[in-house]
């Protein structure tokens, strides 16, 4: 059995992969905390870009995503950016849920998602 792990610290991988799946860590806008709705989604698809290929995938291979508002009225907001994002015919299964409460008071959107590699 391998398990390969990418950008590996003590509490955690922020991609791993196993059996042909990439599993990523919950991506935030660590580059835009603070921005808008828009600004931040941006950023955390950026960063899922770069760490799906760096795992060998891309975003025409995803599987599921499960993405994270601070409230549901941001909806509307991050589904134009992520509409704009996934490929046509490659949307991946999704849950979308309230949360309050991120890692930080300035994340306002977290997306998690699962791949297969190419």
């Amino acid at each position: 059995m391998t398990i390969q792990r990418f950008q590996t610290g003590t509490r955690m991988s922020q991609a791993v992969v196993h059996n042909g799946t990439v599993y990523l860590a919950g991506q935030v806008a660590q580059d835009k905390p603070g921005a808008s709705v828009t600004e931040q989604t941006a950023n955390i698809l950026e960063r899922i870009e770069a760490l799906l290929a760096e795992a060998g995938s891309d975003k025409n291979h995803l599987l599921s995503a499960t993405i994270w508002l601070n409230t549901m009225d941001d909806f509307a907001e991050m589904n134009a950016v992520w509409d704009a994002w996934v490929p046509e015919g490659a949307a991946p299964a999704r849950a979308g849920v309230e949360s309050p409460r991120l890692a930080r008071p300035d994340y306002t959107v977290e997306i998690g998602i699962i791949a297969a590699v190419k």
